[in-house]
């Protein structure tokens, strides 16, 4: 599957004076936009470090300007990136959306300013069809290269890479892929078998293509990050993942380019999801079982809604969970588009027993 075009672009121009009275205010400048991996090639050296890398399949919603404006401060050095890249001091806070963390998500107060001049951000738009399975939305998923183009704009973005196919994967389908481990094969990995494979492949090529110093992922993909995490510790790449808390619609349902899919009666549906996560939230202290069970409840309240699995799970691992940091995970199907989403918590009492583990994969 081709990709649309995004609008040419060169590099981009400086920063105009601020208009006076009666003036238009200027457009901010465009990012170059490189379409094969030559002219990625020969861009890259001339762009300041650290380089910081959001990987997109495009059609870029409020989710994506919140990892825009979070590479944007990763990119001048901003306060708490080591903390987060090294699991230290602060992560805490990331996991249970504590202090300081909803700003980032919903592109708030300071984000802007935080985001000085140095550094450089650099977006990949590419719908990676080693990720689809026949049947899949593949050819249908959204493709609005105008506007994600403006938003990176809009954002400080200094570079689009947003190669064909044809370009990622010259020879075809690749031959040798990533396997994602045992992590990869439960929950989503069991639903849509081959697709971390696929991930994982495009974002190993990505950060070779890039050599990026950071790589900015939302946790809304909570399966997919840990997995990214596991893959650059496990073949000791050099570059820093960041997470960003995941950005709701004021409705509660989280960001996502398949929202658009939703007629008003799916999304009503929908909103079943975030209602039962945030159900089994509020009975985390009481443990797994209890915050499980209360938001299968909610759940079953949708008959309408196809539930693929709800689960409390460790964040790092996607096995049962202990005492501590934990994820309530699920994926349901509203009319016909296919949703996930998860919320942090704190468990308290005994680990989240194998029988409970496997009970909820089967939900």
């Amino acid at each position: 599957m081709s990709q649309p075009p995004l609008p040419a672009s060169g590099e981009p121009a400086p920063q105009s004076p601020s208009p006076r009275a009666g003036e238009l205010a200027p457009q901010p400048p465009r990012p170059a936009v490189l379409r094969t991996r030559a002219e990625l090639a020969a861009a890259r050296p001339g762009l300041p470090a650290p380089v910081v890398l959001v990987p997109t399949m495009g059609a870029l919603h409020a989710g994506h300007r919140a990892l825009l404006r979070a590479a944007r401060a990763a990119a001048a050095g901003g306060p708490g990136k080591s903390d987060t890249a090294a699991g230290g001091p602060g992560k805490s806070d990331t996991a249970a959306g504590g202090p300081g963390k909803s700003d980032t998500a919903a592109g708030g107060p300071g984000k802007s300013d935080a985001a000085g001049p140095s550094g450089s951000v650099i977006v990949s738009v590419f719908v990676n069809p080693l990720q689809f399975r026949p049947g899949e939305d593949l050819d249908r998923y959204p493709r609005t290269p105008d506007d994600d183009l403006a938003m990176c704009a809009q954002e400080g973005v200094r570079a689009v890479f947003a190669p064909p196919a044809a370009e990622m994967y010259p020879g075809g389908p690749p031959q040798v892929t990533v396997d994602p481990g045992p992590a990869g094969q439960v929950f989503e990995g069991e639903f849509r078998p081959g697709f971390f494979g696929g991930v994982l492949t495009v974002v190993l090529k990505l950060f070779h293509l890039v050599r990026p110093d950071v790589a900015v992922f939302g946790e809304k993909d909570a399966q997919q990050l840990a997995l990214v995490r596991r893959m650059v510790a496990d073949t000791n790449l050099d570059l820093v993942i960041e997470a960003v808390p995941t950005v709701r619609d004021a409705d509660g349902l989280a960001t996502s380019s398949r929202n658009r899919y939703l007629s008003a009666a799916d999304r009503e549906l929908a909103l079943t999801l975030p209602r039962a996560l945030r159900a089994g939230q509020a009975l985390a202290g009481a443990g797994a079982e209890a915050a499980l069970g209360a938001a299968r409840e909610v759940l079953r309240g949708a008959p309408a809604l196809a539930v693929d699995y709800v689960a409390v799970v460790d964040p790092r691992t996607f096995g049962p969970a202990g005492p501590g940091p934990a994820l309530i995970v699920a994926a349901v199907t509203a009319g016909g588009t296919r949703l996930i989403d998860n919320v942090p918590v704190v468990l308290t009492g005994g680990q989240n027993t194998e029988r409970d583990f496997r009970d909820a994969a089967d939900h």
